[in-house]
């Protein structure tokens, strides 16, 4: 039997973000909704939410068992995103204006607080009665993605990052989550603790492989497509595994070139093209390609131990569809 896989996830895609925008349709306070409406409808491809769904499936489950859930991460997400920003002092995201560019500061917090909550509600709706694991993977995930943006902030300030802090930091920042989202999604299905462990496995990965694919689209991606502007963790000073891996390689004036980066804090936007030229040079693409690949395969191996044919198929071009993203 043949999958249409990129219509069974724009169909699954389309369902999440009804239920999305019927969550979020009150009208008082419009000061607090319509800022929580405009992060949701901003876009996104809703990775995790479908994860959540996939991850139910594999164990047995019907989607429909798992739909407020993965609305509750989703909303989760995008959570993380709108403190994320303000953080960064990002102006744009997914194309358009940030939540506090867009309105102000305080309300951006405030938005992010409720989005936080109504997640925990949402997540609610699909639990059993006795829930406490699912609900204490959930937290989980919201500490281990905080404790990774405070790594992240705590290595702009650092001289000196290794590699291997920078992948415990992305370990929390950004696969915990998709972890977290293949764990419940499994613990609604009813699975069992071996098939919890293959997904929460699959999701880890996965979400390794996302972070160092973002961090390589970052410098040879596509502006229209990225989104955004190339070359801006350089720009902005971010301690990416490409940065870092130069660091390790480099010698001579590359290696002042790139120490540069840390003593000023970033780069001129027209000192890009230097920069990529550098990692070019040092083979640091095809390094990090090559840890892409290799997390992705670890998450491929995973999936194909999934029983559910299915969920199988459309675990593995989820994982395989990431690997070639070019936005």
């Amino acid at each position: 039997m043949k999958l249409n896989h990129a219509k069974i996830y724009s169909k699954e895609k389309q369902k999440i973000e009804r239920k999305l925008f019927s969550l979020l349709d009150k009208d008082k306070p419009n000061s607090l909704y319509e800022p929580c409406r405009y992060i949701l409808k901003s876009g996104g491809k809703r990775i995790r939410a479908i994860l959540v769904l996939l991850s139910a499936k594999a164990v047995g489950a019907k989607y429909s068992k798992a739909y407020n859930a993965a609305a509750a991460v989703e909303i989760l997400h995008n959570f993380t995103l709108v403190h994320d920003d303000i953080m960064d002092n990002a102006n744009k995201r997914r194309g358009v204006q940030t939540l506090h560019v867009k309105y102000d500061l305080s309300t951006a917090i405030l938005t992010g607080d409720n989005l936080i909550a109504v997640a925990y509600l949402n997540l609610l709706k699909d639990c059993p009665a006795d829930s406490r694991n699912i609900f204490k993977s959930f937290t989980q995930g919201v500490i281990e993605v905080c404790e990774g943006q405070s790594l992240d902030k705590d290595f702009e300030s650092r001289v000196n990052v290794s590699l291997d802090e920078y992948m415990i930091m992305i370990q929390k920042k950004t696969a915990a989550l998709s972890e977290m989202c293949c764990s419940i999604g499994a613990q609604i299905g009813g699975g069992t603790v071996q098939q919890i462990n293959k997904l929460k496995n699959y999701g880890r990965n996965l979400g390794i492989a996302f972070q160092l694919q973002d961090d390589l689209l970052d410098i040879i991606g596509d502006e229209d497509k990225f989104g955004k502007k190339v070359g801006g963790d350089l720009v902005e000073g971010k301690k990416t595994y490409l940065f870092l891996k130069a660091l390790q390689k480099a010698k001579g004036q590359n290696k002042k070139l790139l120490k540069n980066v840390i003593k000023n804090g970033g780069i001129e936007q027209n000192q890009v093209k230097i920069y990529r030229d550098i990692y070019h040079e040092l083979n640091i693409i095809e390094d990090t390609k090559n840890e892409v690949e290799k997390f992705t395969k670890r998450a491929l191996n995973s999936a194909k131990q999934i029983e559910d044919f299915e969920a199988q198929e459309m675990l593995i071009w989820l994982a395989n569809s990431l690997l070639n993203r070019n936005k």
